[in-house]
């Protein structure tokens, strides 16, 4: 008779279910695994022999068959360990069968019978909750499992102790959710000196959901500022907190099992890899796109990037989520960011400064920029010169105003936002409105309407263009509690347009 348990295999955030056979024959002892297992899982038969020995067990003298089903897919990671050893425990009659078909599990194995921290336990006790089945998982990983709420999440720190809790011995509780991570102190847009517009681009940016570009010559405070954009990021929803900590359970980087409401905010340096931003490598891991979904992810000196890099983001930017590719492998990550990006203006970074500026300009810095293909420009709503900082402007005091001052006015915005878009899909801030349905939801003047048409008409607006210039002037007008965009928010809109 075949025992059975249940695992997941992970494509993606997707967490496909996996049944875990195990047959005890006749015949000589032998131990073996069949179902498309990788190298990690492979060696799973020898973890669960040796931890099935610790617990002061003999395996059968007989041939000992593990089955991964469906046998097509293929299987990777060390989270294996458990679901095989609770099948051959089954089968054994150690555990008792009919109760493992309801229970899914997912763990690794030490060799003295101790259960270690595995990534993907997030998605995992989703997958149990839509199956109906509890989810058995170790006990590191239990805090963060137990967020799903919808199913019972047995946290076991030892294979005897999962021995002894279905045997009634020693019952184990149920895991409790982690804590709500505090926010980290974050730095105050006070501290930034001067650079007035660039801050209230900043705030523009962060109240819509904008991607933003900052051009300017070295130690301007462009890095200084886009560090601060987290301070005035209003925090996730639950939905959007549970979605972002599936991708980053999947990439192992949730501590103890805590979920943080605060948006992530991703900085990879400029010689990132293609498979490091977009997504890849081996077992086809989420990128740093994927990472900073719901969040902000920030790409210093941005030309300097490859440019294959530079370009493949062009599709996550419209579309929201990303396909990763490989021969083995076709996984869809979610990839709805807001792309912060800063340059200098040349390779010297002096182009404006005729006195420290090198002999090639201005050539120098159309070449530069130039890195920057047109349709990779036309995707930044706003567009901002970030000039550099004088010694008056360094040696007063702070005058601007602080990060929660901002936030408060970010955070109106951002309700109005959800007001107005609770009954469109797919639709979260004026950023993400796609173009036929700006008519019913901009609500601009007549007045406003003209110059937006005539502006598009004289410096040659794409469509993408004149749309992106509408939703920056509503986020204006939210900004400024207005129900309609008038004149000053398109004009200010188009001012962030037509800097660069």
């Amino acid at each position: 008779m075949v025992a059975l348990s249940y695992t997941v295999a992970f494509q993606g955030v997707e967490a496909k279910i996996v049944e875990v056979q195990c047959a005890l024959s006749s015949g000589i002892p032998a131990f073996n695994l069949v179902g498309l297992p990788d190298k990690a899982v492979s060696e799973a038969k020898e973890r669960v022999r040796a931890a099935i020995t610790a617990m002061g067990l003999a395996l059968p003298a007989k041939r000992i068959t593990i089955n991964l089903s469906p046998a097509d897919l293929p299987k990777s990671g060390s989270h294996f360990d458990l679901p095989i050893a609770v099948a051959l425990l089954a089968a054994m009659d150690v555990l008792p069968r009919e109760q493992m078909k309801s229970q899914l599990s997912l763990g690794e194995l030490a060799l003295d019978g101790s259960l270690i921290q595995v990534t993907g336990a997030l998605p995992a006790a989703m997958a149990a909750a839509q199956q109906d089945c509890a989810l058995i998982c170790p006990e590191s990983s239990g805090a963060e499992a137990a967020w799903v709420g919808a199913s019972q999440v047995i946290a076991p720190d030892s294979l005897l102790a999962l021995v002894n809790h279905f045997s009634g011995k020693n019952i184990i509780a149920d895991a409790i959710p982690g804590e709500v991570k505090q926010p980290k102190h974050l730095k105050n847009l006070s501290d930034v000196k001067g650079q007035e517009k660039a801050k209230r681009a900043l705030e523009i940016a962060a109240a819509g959901g904008h991607h933003f570009l900052m051009v300017g010559t070295p130690g301007s405070g462009k890095s200084m500022l886009a560090a601060r954009m987290s301070g005035i990021l209003p925090e996730m929803t639950p939905v959007e907190a549970l979605e972002t900590s599936m991708i980053h359970s999947i990439a192992g980087l949730l501590d103890e099992g805590g979920i943080s409401r605060e948006r992530p905010y991703r900085a990879p340096h400029h010689t990132a890899s293609m498979a490091a931003i977009v997504g890849g490598g081996r077992g086809a891991k989420p990128g740093e796109i994927s990472l900073a979904h719901n969040g902000v992810l920030f790409l210093d000196e941005f030309p300097e990037f490859p440019r294959t890099v530079i370009e493949t983001l062009r599709q996550p930017i419209e579309t929201g989520d990303v396909m990763v590719a490989r021969a083995n492998a076709h996984i869809r990550y979610p990839a709805r960011f807001m792309l912060l990006a800063a340059a200098n203006p040349c390779k010297c970074g002096y182009l404006s400064d005729p006195s420290r500026a090198c002999a090639r300009v201005p050539l120098c810095g159309q070449d530069y920029l130039g890195r920057i293909s047109g349709p990779m420009m036309d995707r930044f709503d706003l567009r901002v010169d970030v000039p550099p900082v004088t010694v008056q402007d360094l040696s007063t005091a702070p005058t601007g105003e602080d990060s929660a001052s901002v936030a408060r006015r970010v955070a109106a915005a951002r309700a109005i936002q959800t007001k107005r878009y609770q009954h469109v899909e797919g639709v979260y801030t004026n950023a993400s409105v796609e173009g036929d349905k700006l008519a019913d939801l901009m609500n601009m003047t007549a007045e406003a309407r003209g110059i937006a048409e005539s502006a598009a008409g004289r410096f040659h607006l794409s469509a993408r263009a004149y749309y992106r210039v509408q939703k920056v002037a509503r986020t204006i007008a939210d900004l400024a509690q207005s129900a309609s965009i008038s004149k000053p928010h398109i004009a200010e809109a188009l001012s962030y347009r037509l800097s660069i």
